[in-house]
């Protein structure tokens, strides 16, 4: 079975794990926080914080509508929001604070939106100097925000960098004009060449891109042209994600014709395009759309099998313990997930309550912590072991022979090892530990997908 073949197999609606159980099998309004409070106790207890824990914080706001964009966002170009927003984000961190009794070890902050920067210098200035005050910061940790290279300034850059941080991501998702009328994001390559330049300058530690293909109207011309420009100012790391088109629950994606996108053999090649120009320009995959320099820390954290996985994607922190501050930002205490509420209204107005905004979340059973493991093992480490009590689903039996008989995996007593072809397939591979999908799927044959296919 040729390559193209075995991407017709398996480009299937499947997580991106960056959690199990994932989102869509949480439970709705588990707001009880006291519950929640005695599961960051839990991890406490365990020790589970002691190496220092993550921060997610989550800015919702822009100033145009990209329509791919599958991100909680609130449109606005009036940034009179700015001090209300931060003002209720750091009255939810003193809450946080008040159950870890301020002693907290900050090893991993993420600035995510939305557009971060949205909002001005200043503000952010404020922000984190309220945020971090009397808390320790560990001596090795890695602070890192998302710019939208059209209103990164400067001075943003210098700011955060003063702050302490080091890592940018710039969301540059193509170049091709034609594309970004399309995804109504106009963004000239001037525009992410000065913004790297100026990181460049300020001694930044490392530098990513955010592409993405299966856009509309890209065809192997653009993304060529697109991916040449790109590496040509040699960011550390690049994330190339594939387009996850579901307009059934982000109508923004209704902007344009389906027939514009493209699909099958179309969108593989692109994504092959891409890889090859990586690759052959000193770039190594990482797995699950991510690619790095071979000096990179992510890589050699892959290569000396350290890294980790959570919801702000791969990492080189192994925290147990991420704390998600904002609008729809999601905590992970290693027993439990919760998420905050996803509209700016429902978050200010339990803000004022004094009461932490969740609205979603699961506790995790003793095997669900299995079966995140063994997920974990193999989106870091391409391969994981299990017991010989553990057993898997008649149905799964089936579906892993497949995955050995295509040549995706490897199979010996009780370990599962990724071959070199597998490593295109993660997704798919780690689905086979995930109890919950397959029962999904018996279970709701009829249903609109959940997650975005898996290639």
């Amino acid at each position: 079975m040729d390559n193209f073949e075995l991407i017709k197999k398996y480009d299937i609606p499947v997580p991106r794990y960056t959690s199990y159980p994932t989102v869509p099998f949480w439970h709705e309004k588990l707001d009880d926080n006291e519950d929640w409070k005695s599961q960051i106790n839990k991890a406490i207890n365990l020790k589970k914080t002691q190496d220092g824990i993550s921060l997610y914080i989550h800015l919702p706001f822009c100033e145009q509508l990209c329509t791919y964009c599958g991100c909680n966002k609130r449109i606005t170009k009036n940034h009179d929001v700015e001090e209300t927003y931060i003002n209720a984000l750091l009255k939810e961190w003193k809450m946080y604070k008040s159950i870890f009794k301020n002693d907290i070890l900050i090893k991993e902050i993420h600035l995510g939106g939305g557009t971060p920067t949205f909002f001005s210098p200043k503000n952010l200035e404020y922000l984190f100097t309220q945020l971090i005050k009397d808390i320790k910061i560990d001596e090795i940790h890695e602070f890192s925000f998302e710019g939208h290279p059209n209103n990164t300034t400067y001075e943003h850059l210098e700011t955060l960098y003063n702050i302490g941080f080091k890592r940018v991501s710039f969301g540059v998702q193509d170049t091709d004009i034609k594309v970004q009328h399309a995804i109504n994001r106009i963004q000239p390559f001037e525009k992410t060449k000065q913004v790297t330049e100026w990181a460049r300058q300020l001694n930044y530690t490392s530098i990513n891109f955010d592409l993405i293909y299966g856009l509309p109207f890209q065809n192997e011309e653009s993304i060529t042209k697109t991916i040449q420009e790109v590496i040509s100012l040699k960011p550390d790391r690049i994330a190339f994600y594939s387009y996850a088109h579901v307009p059934w629950t982000k109508k923004a994606q209704r902007a344009y014709n389906e027939d514009d996108l493209p699909k099958g053999k179309e969108k593989y090649n692109l994504y092959q395009i891409g890889k090859k120009i990586f690759l052959d320009n000193g770039y190594e995959d990482i797995g699950m759309d991510h690619f790095a320099l071979k000096n990179d820390q992510l890589l050699i954290q892959k290569n000396e099998y350290k890294l980790h996985r959570n919801f702000m994607g791969y990492t080189t922190n192994n925290t147990q313990t991420l704390i998600g501050l904002g609008v729809s930002a999601i905590s992970d205490v290693f027993f439990a997930y919760r998420q905050n509420y996803k509209t700016v209204e429902e978050y200010y107005e339990i803000i004022k309550q004094n009461i932490l905004p969740i609205e979603k979340g699961i506790n995790l059973t003793d095997e669900d912590i299995i079966q995140r493991q063994h997920i974990l093992d193999i989106a870091c480490n391409g391969k994981t072991t299990w017991n010989d009590d553990y057993n898997f689903a008649s149905e799964t039996q089936k579906y892993i022979q497949q995955l050995i008989d295509d040549k995706l995996i490897i199979i010996n007593n009780n370990s599962l090892e990724l071959t070199k072809l597998g490593w295109s397939f993660l997704r798919n591979i780690c689905s086979i530990f995930d109890k919950k999908l397959i029962e999904s799927r018996k279970d709701n044959m009829n249903e609109k997908p959940k997650f975005s296919q898996s290639i």
